[in-house]
């Protein structure tokens, strides 16, 4: 039986030998070298930006259409903003200074040939141009998707790796009840009872604003905690799926030790679909942190749009939303170059179609 074993551990390696020279070879001499490796991450990066003007134009029109379902008059609720009486001669006298008595078609395309002229318009509510307003919160909104972006790679790759190691044991039982709490709890609720607890019973972290590294640390992790329990249950089963291949059982027959094994083959090959997930997650973040932003009064886009929605303040919504798409399509760009150079097999199959 021993002989039979060591004969078939010599196979199995001549085999994995074999088939890893022939993959080598094949990025050399009858598959893509580095060249056409790089050429093809190129031309696909080109394809998908020649889709962004389709995407924008789009998400432009929806973003149009579905503001103007909303019943309030905009030149109303400036009126009473400014506290003046919005009589019907007022408010049409307004709504010709706003432009909004015009029909749909034109207010659209008057939009879109300032944003071609990168004129993104004048706010309803502070006459200040829109763009300079936008990107002067832009900031604030970056941050914190950046620290909640730690904080989910610090945890949830730990729990995750922990969790798959020790499956079906006390602590993965642990790990993934918190996950599902994590992903469970809504945003919002969690937000209110961190302010609760930290802020107003222990007065260890202030209860809003932005100013000294205390005021970031609540919405940071408000905003991080449901994706740390989505990516730890992502995390565990892409390597609990490794550990089930057949590459894993060879090298633990040649006597390699755990951590090589976990470091070098399992995660490496679980790199490919997390750094994925990972990729689109900064997009989603600064994208989702308008609850967030609200809650703990951090003066980022997303409570921007929230004042700007209650105000019926057009331009502004539209130059969020134009802005939240590009960097959506930009972030899913990156995720999928990433994705490309990790694994050659998806530019292999793009190169034969």
């Amino acid at each position: 039986m021993t002989f039979h074993m060591h004969k078939w551990i010599k196979k199995t390696k001549y085999e994995r030998e074999s088939v890893s020279n022939q993959d080598n070879s094949l990025f050399i001499i009858g598959g893509i070298g580095s060249d056409d490796m790089y050429e093809s991450t190129w031309m696909f990066c080109v394809k998908r930006i020649l889709t962004l003007p389709f995407v924008l134009v789009g998400v432009s029109i929806l973003t149009f259409v579905f503001i103007r379902f909303v019943p309030v008059e905009p030149a109303e609720v400036i009126l009473r903003l400014s506290r003046i009486a919005p009589t019907p001669e007022a408010i049409q006298a307004l709504r010709e200074e706003l432009g909004t008595d015009k029909p749909f078609i034109m207010q659209y395309l008057l939009w879109v040939k300032g944003v071609l002229q990168l004129d993104f318009g004048t706010s309803f509510v502070s006459k200040l141009p829109v763009a300079h307003e936008l990107f002067a919160k832009l900031p604030a909104t970056i941050e914190l998707a950046i620290v909640a972006f730690i904080l989910i790679l610090t945890f949830s790759i730990p729990l995750g790796v922990v969790s798959a190691l020790y499956k079906h044991s006390f602590i993965d039982k642990i790990i993934r009840l918190f996950t599902v709490l994590s992903v469970s709890i809504p945003t919002f609720w969690l937000g209110f009872i961190l302010l609760y607890l930290f802020s107003l019973k222990l007065g260890i972290f202030p209860t809003n604003g932005k100013g000294s590294v205390a005021h970031i640390v609540l919405p940071a992790f408000t905003l991080a905690l449901p994706t740390i329990g989505l990516f730890s249950q992502f995390i565990r089963s892409a390597i609990i799926e490794e550990y089930e291949q057949p590459y894993v059982k060879y090298a633990q027959l040649r006597g390699l030790k755990k951590s090589v094994i976990l470091i070098r083959h399992v995660g490496r090959n679980a790199a490919i679909p997390i750094s994925t997930l990972f990729g689109m997650t900064l997009g989603n973040l600064l994208g989702g942190a308008v609850i967030v932003e609200q809650v703990f009064s951090w003066p980022g886009l997303g409570r921007y749009l929230i004042e700007s929605i209650t105000n019926r303040d057009y331009p502004v919504v539209q130059c969020y939303v134009l802005v939240i798409a590009v960097i959506y399509v930009l972030a899913n760009l990156g995720t999928d170059v990433l994705h490309r150079l990790l694994d050659p097999h998806l530019m292999m199959k793009d190169r034969r179609e």
